[in-house]
C-alpha cells in the first residue's frame, strides 16, 4: 500500500516539474485518485463506491501542477482589479468542492469552485530556480495534521531581491517521461476527499452501489428485483392505466430513484427501488390544487408516550409500505411510462394515474385523506388538537394512533385489542415491519428503568460524519459566552449548502435534545447567508454533540395530573433587531413534553414586556396541551404552574399595573389574565437560580448548563434515573 502511494506521488511531481516540498499535495492527489480507482484487493471494485454506495464521478479531475485561473469574483479586490491571477493547480480541498490553487505572486493557497485550467502548461517547468516559500492561506479553523506539519516547518530566509512569480523547482532532476496512472488501486484509510457513511464495512464489500440510472440498475442483479417489485407494486394496485396519448395535455415526467434500506443498527434491510413524479412538471390547477397535509406534532408524540406509561400500555409501530399508493386522486392527471418498463405492445401510451404516486405535490395529502377515512370507518376519531393524532374509545377499550406520513405509533389498553386494530390495519394496508416501539422516525426507543430513553446517538453520529469533525475535540457547552452572533461579523462562507443542511439536521437532533435548542435557533437564524462567526458556532454545537452523542431524554413512568411550565426572555438580545429571544419548558408530571426557543416578533421597550410575552407564549402552550390531555381522556384539574424569574411579569400576569408602560402591548397577550381568573394557569415567581428555561434562551457556565441540562432530563444511557 505505502509503495503504490509513494510510486503515485513521484509521479506526479516528476510530471509537473515540481520540488519534493511539495509532496504533502501530491500525497492527498494521490490519494484522492487511488480511491476513486478499482482495488483488486476487495474484487476490484472502488474504494469510493464501496464507502459511498454511488459510482464515482471523473469530471472534475485535473492534471497536476498544470497553470489555471481561479475566478476571484468573491474576493475583496478593488473594482478594476483582475478577476483572476495565474496559478499553479495543487489538487481538491477536503473540507470544501473546488480546487486548490496557488497564486504564483504571491504564494497563497486560493481555493475556488470556478477555475480555468490550461493542461499544457506547467509552470514550474519554466519558472527560475529561487527558494522562496510559500503559505496557506488557511480557511479552516483547524488544519489536518498533515498541513499542520507544512505550516510548522520554518520558512527559508527571505531573498535580497524583489519577489518573484516562481516556485521552488527541481533543477538537478531531469523528469521522466509522463508515467500512467498506477494499474492497480488500494484500500486507503485516508479520510480525504470521501465522507464515511453510518454503515458497516463488512457489509458494504457486498452490497450494490447506487446506480445514477435505471439502465445501470436493470443490469445489477441486485436492483433489478427491487425495481420490479415496485413496478408489480403499481400494476397490483392498478395505478394508472394505459391510454393513447391525449394532446395538448401536460404529461408529467417521471424517474427512478434507489436507496438502501437501513436497520436500526444500520444493516442493511433491502434494495429499494422507487417509481417517483416529478413534481416539477406539474401545472397548479390543472394537476394539482390543494397540497397541505398534516404530520404529528414531536409534542404530541412525548405527550402520547407519556400517558402511555403512566397507564402500562403497550406501545408498537408500524411501517405501511408503498403508502403514497393507496391515495386516491381527484385530478386527471397523465404520466409518461416509467423508464425501463415501456410496454411493447403500447410504446406511445401514457399512464393516466387513478392513484397517487410518491412525486405528485398532492400524493401525501391524498394518503393522509384514505388513511384518515379508513381509520374513523374503524370507530377512531380525529384529534381537535392534532389532526394526526386519532383516538378510539368505546367502553373500557382505548387507543391511541400516531401518523407521520406513512410511520405509524400504536398503543392500546391491552395486547389483544392493540393486536385487532394491528391486523385491521394490515388487511387494508400492507406492511413493511411491525412490532414493539424500538425505532421511530430516527429516534431509539429504550425500554430501561420502567421508561422509555429516547436518544439519536445514530443520527448524531452522522451529523458529525456529515461536518468531517470524528477528530474534533469536544467542549462541555454548546454556546461560547465570549461571542454574540449577527448578520454583519466575519467573511461569507464559501459553502452555505453545507451550513443550512448540517443547521437543519441538528435542528432535528433537537427531538430528543433540548439542551441544544438554543444553540441551534441562534444558527438558523443565519440561513439566508451564513458567515463565519455563524460557521464557528455551528461547529461548536458539534463538538459540543461529539462528547454528548449518546445522551437522550428520559421518559419515567408517573403521574400525568399535573402541568408545571419555566419561561425566561432574554430582553433585547439580538444585536441585529433587539428583539428578545423568549424560551419555555412544559412537564407533564415529572417529564418534559414541550420547550421552545425562538425570537419574539416585535422589540420589547422593558424586560417585563419580554418576559411577559414569554408567559403569554408558554400559557397558550399550556392550553393546547390541557385540550390535548383532555381529548385522551387525562383532564388536568389542577392549576398549571408557570414560574417566571421576573417580578414586574408576574404582577402583570395578575393585575393591569403600570398601565402607561404596558399600554402599547398587543391585547391578545392579556388573555393570560383570563386564564389566570378561571383557574387555569398560576404565574409564580422563580429565583433566577432555579429558572430552568435560561437554558433556551442565552449560553451558560458550564455547571449552571449541567445542572440545567439535568433538570430538563437530558442525560446520558448510564446516568441514574433518580431526581432530576
Amino acid at each position: 500500500m505505502i509503495r503504490t502511494i509513494n510510486n503515485a506521488i513521484r509521479a506526479l511531481l516528476f510530471q509537473a516539474k515540481l520540488s519534493p516540498v511539495y509532496w504533502v499535495e501530491a500525497l492527498h492527489v494521490a490519494v484522492h485518485i487511488l480511491n476513486i480507482l478499482p482495488s483488486s484487493s476487495i474484487h476490484n471494485r472502488i474504494p469510493f463506491t464501496t464507502l459511498f454506495n454511488r459510482t464515482p464521478t471523473y469530471t472534475h479531475l485535473r492534471v497536476f501542477g498544470c497553470l489555471c485561473f481561479p475566478n476571484l469574483n468573491h474576493s475583496n479586490l478593488p473594482k478594476l482589479s483582475p478577476r483572476s491571477t495565474p496559478c499553479l493547480f495543487l489538487g481538491y480541498p477536503s473540507q470544501h468542492r473546488g480546487y486548490r490553487c496557488l497564486d504564483l505572486k504571491t504564494n497563497k493557497i486560493i481555493i475556488s469552485r470556478h477555475v480555468f485550467f490550461d493542461e499544457t502548461i506547467f509552470p514550474a517547468a519554466v519558472t527560475t530556480n529561487n527558494t522562496t516559500s510559500y503559505h496557506f492561506l488557511d480557511i479552516d479553523d483547524e488544519p489536518s495534521p498533515v498541513f499542520k506539519e507544512i505550516l510548522q516547518t520554518p520558512s527559508l530566509p527571505p531573498s535580497t531581491a524583489p519577489p518573484q512569480p516562481s516556485i521552488p523547482s527541481l533543477p538537478t532532476v531531469t523528469p521522466p517521461s509522463v508515467p500512467n496512472p498506477p494499474g492497480h488501486s488500494m484500500q486507503t484509510r485516508s479520510k480525504h476527499g470521501i465522507r464515511k457513511p453510518k454503515t458497516h464495512f463488512s457489509l458494504l464489500t457486498t452490497v450494490s452501489p447506487i446506480p445514477n440510472s435505471h439502465i445501470q440498475a436493470l443490469s445489477d442483479p441486485n436492483w433489478t428485483p427491487a425495481m420490479t417489485d415496485e413496478y408489480d407494486a403499481f400494476i397490483k394496485t392498478k395505478t394508472w392505466d394505459l391510454v393513447p396519448r391525449p394532446t395538448d395535455t401536460n404529461i408529467v415526467r417521471c424517474m427512478w430513484r434507489y436507496t438502501h434500506k437501513l436497520d436500526a443498527d444500520g444493516f442493511l434491510n433491502r434494495h429499494k427501488a422507487r417509481l417517483v413524479a416529478n413534481g416539477k412538471s406539474q401545472e397548479e390547477g390543472i394537476d394539482y390544487n390543494e397540497t397541505f397535509s398534516p404530520v404529528v406534532k414531536p409534542g404530541t408524540i412525548r405527550a402520547v408516550l407519556d400517558v402511555s406509561l403512566a397507564r402500562d400500555w403497550p406501545i408498537h409501530q408500524l411501517d405501511v409500505k408503498n403508502a403514497f399508493l393507496h391515495g386516491e386522486l381527484d385530478e386527471t392527471i397523465y404520466m409518461h411510462q416509467p423508464p425501463g418498463f415501456t410496454d411493447k405492445q403500447f410504446p406511445n401510451h401514457v399512464c393516466r394515474l387513478r392513484k397517487a404516486i410518491y412525486g405528485l405535490k398532492q400524493a401525501p395529502r391524498a394518503w393522509n385523506s384514505r388513511f384518515a377515512k379508513y381509520v374513523t370507518d374503524l370507530g377512531f376519531v380525529c384529534s381537535k388538537s392534532d389532526p394526526s393524532l386519532f383516538i378510539y374509545r368505546k367502553g373500557n377499550k382505548q387507543a391511541y394512533l400516531l401518523l407521520y406520513v406513512d410511520d405509524i405509533l400504536l398503543t392500546a389498553s391491552d395486547k389483544v385489542f392493540l393486536q385487532q386494530i394491528i391486523d385491521s390495519l394490515k388487511k387494508e394496508f400492507p406492511m413493511s415491519k411491525s412490532g414493539k416501539l424500538h425505532y421511530f422516525l430516527g429516534v431509539k426507543a429504550d425500554f430501561v428503568n420502567g421508561g422509555i430513553f429516547l436518544s439519536q446517538k445514530a443520527y448524531a453520529e452522522d451529523i458529525i460524519r456529515r461536518a468531517g469533525m470524528e477528530d474534533c475535540k469536544p467542549c462541555s457547552t454548546p454556546v461560547d459566552l465570549k461571542s454574540k452572533l449577527s448578520s454583519d461579523s466575519g467573511e461569507l462562507i464559501p459553502n452555505p449548502t453545507q451550513y443550512r443542511q448540517l443547521a437543519g439536521a441538528l435542528q432535528y437532533l433537537t427531538f430528543t435534545r433540548p439542551d441544544i435548542s438554543y444553540a441551534v435557533n441562534q444558527i438558523c437564524l443565519y440561513m439566508h447567508a451564513p458567515r463565519q462567526p455563524h460557521y464557528q458556532a455551528l461547529k461548536r454545537i458539534i463538538r459540543y454533540i461529539k462528547g454528548t452523542k449518546g445522551h437522550g431524554l428520559q421518559l419515567l413512568k408517573g403521574k400525568v395530573d399535573q402541568l408545571t411550565a419555566y419561561t425566561d426572555a432574554d430582553w433585547g438580545g439580538c444585536p441585529d433587531s433587539r428583539r428578545s429571544t423568549s424560551g419555555y419548558c412544559v412537564y407533564l408530571g415529572g417529564n418534559l413534553v414541550s420547550w421552545s426557543s425562538k425570537r419574539q416578533q416585535t422589540v420589547s421597550r422593558s424586560s417585563a414586556e419580554a418576559e411577559y410575552r414569554g408567559v403569554a407564549n408558554v400559557v397558550a402552550e399550556l392550553c393546547w396541551i390541557r385540550n390535548l390531555l383532555l381529548e385522551l381522556g387525562c383532564p388536568i384539574t389542577k392549576a398549571s404552574l408557570v414560574y417566571c424569574d421576573n417580578i414586574s411579569a408576574v404582577y402583570l400576569s395578575h393585575n393591569p399595573v403600570k398601565h402607561q408602560r404596558t399600554k402599547h402591548v398587543e391585547l391578545d397577550i392579556h388573555f393570560v389574565r383570563e386564564k389566570v381568573a378561571i383557574g387555569q394557569v398560576k404565574v409564580v415567581h422563580v429565583p433566577c437560580s432555579l429558572q430552568y428555561a435560561d437554558i433556551f434562551t442565552k449560553g451558560l457556565p458550564t455547571k449552571l448548563f449541567e445542572d440545567f441540562r439535568s433538570s430538563l432530563t437530558v442525560r446520558s444511557p448510564d446516568a441514574p434515573t433518580a431526581g432530576g
